[in-house]
């Protein structure tokens, strides 16, 4: 590969994967905002600084595990199979923003079931 293909790849996967973290941290935060309306009253007595704290730090983990999609897509790229992966790495997207949204759900239910 020559330094243009290599930096038409990084470049399709830099456009690829930025565009949709915006939907991907909409839709962990959604998720989370659901759980709370869901626990609500009661949990607006277990939002406190420690709380608030704990989420961004599990955002910014969320985010740089959203990052290994980069490593795949690389491999994928620099194979034979870039064109087939370019037309179904949405799967991958949809699998990943699932999985962290089912860790997104089982933490905001831990967090705000009083009862739990």
């Amino acid at each position: 590969m020559t330094n243009t293909d290599i930096r038409d790849v990084f470049t399709d996967a830099i456009r690829y994967w930025e565009r949709r973290r915006i939907l991907y941290n909409a839709i962990l935060l959604l998720i989370v905002v659901a759980v709370f309306i869901y626990f609500w009253p009661a949990s607006t007595n277990e939002v406190s600084l420690n709380l608030l704290l704990q989420f961004f730090m599990l955002a910014v983990i969320a985010n740089v595990l959203y990052c290994a999609a980069y490593i795949a897509d690389f491999v994928a790229q620099f194979s034979g199979f870039r064109s087939e992966w370019q037309r179904y790495r949405w799967v991958l997207f949809a699998v990943g923003t699932a999985f962290a949204g089912t860790i997104a759900r089982f933490t905001s239910i831990g967090a705000f079931d009083s009862a739990g």
